[in-house]
């Protein structure tokens, strides 16, 4: 049997093996998807005891930094972004590392019908917000400020925009009059984070109503909506969350894995499925 599985600590939560195992069945694949308590330490030693009937790994955190250490090859987006969330199985018995978080953060954007041209205002500076620069830096956004608690936190992500020579630069952790002109506004923040802010950063969603409609990406999905996330929508705006890109990222697995395409709307029923089923 050909298996597949995530890796991270924790993982109990985790939607992967439902959203995998649903796109096996609609491929009509027996294969095996399984999730695993892996922590950053375990990962060599655990990569490196699969034996070849072993196709395709999901990382999950804390492991997307250290998957780039036990590949055999990084894909460039990996290796500009210093992270990735999947390892295939080469035919030499190696692991080539990719990040399928970059395009599905493009997915998401286009899916909510975001306006990119316009500034981008992205809350939090750690290891995700250094994909969604990425993503921006892709769909050739405008400029990006990055609010960030200290401007020390934001280093590795603003290093990421450079290196893609795309504007980006730092901002205190408050609402900023330029948050208004904002047409994308992105929280990489962990739940809670935004929580005291949500209702002055909502208030860009109703901003200017001559200007397209306010696309909020929350990458939270567990609670959902957040505080923020509901406020944004009670203000007339748009919202993406978590959800939609724990769904792209996976198709975009699930292809490097199997070869195969699998309707998005497929994996986002059987998450929400499963989310309805543990509530």
């Amino acid at each position: 049997m050909t298996r597949c599985a995530v890796l991270g600590s924790p993982i109990a939560h985790s939607l992967s093996p439902v959203i995998h195992r649903a796109a096996y069945r609609q491929l009509g694949l027996d294969w095996e998807y399984t999730a695993h308590e892996v922590g950053e330490a375990e990962l060599p030693a655990y990569v490196g005891a699969l034996g070849p009937e072993w196709r395709g790994l999901s990382l999950t955190m804390p492991l997307k930094r250290a998957a780039l250490d036990v590949a055999t090859t990084v894909s460039d987006v990996a290796a500009t972004v210093g992270a990735a969330n999947t390892l295939i199985r080469r035919d030499d018995g190696g692991w080539d590392a990719d990040n399928t978080d970059v395009p599905g953060v493009v997915a998401t954007l286009r899916e909510a019908g975001a306006a990119v041209a316009a500034p981008v205002c992205v809350w939090g500076g750690g290891a995700t917000a250094a994909g969604v620069l990425a993503a921006l830096a892709f769909l050739e956004s405008g400029p990006v400020h990055v609010h960030v608690r200290s401007e020390a936190r934001a280093g590795a992500a603003l290093a990421v925009a450079a290196a893609l020579g795309h504007p980006a630069e730092p901002a205190p952790w408050a609402v900023l009059p330029a948050c208004a002109d904002a047409g994308v506004t992105v929280s990489t923040a962990p739940a809670g984070a935004l929580d005291e802010l949500s209702r002055q950063v909502a208030a860009g969603a109703a901003a200017g109503a001559e200007r397209p409609r306010r696309v909020l990406f929350d990458v939270v999905y567990d609670p959902w909506p957040t505080p923020v996330a509901a406020a944004w929508q009670a203000a007339g705006g748009v919202v993406a969350g978590g959800l939609d890109l724990l769904v792209h990222q996976a198709a975009g697995q699930l292809r490097l894995m199997t070869g195969a395409d699998v309707p998005a709307d497929l994996l986002r029923s059987a998450a929400l499925a499963a989310i309805g089923a543990r509530t």
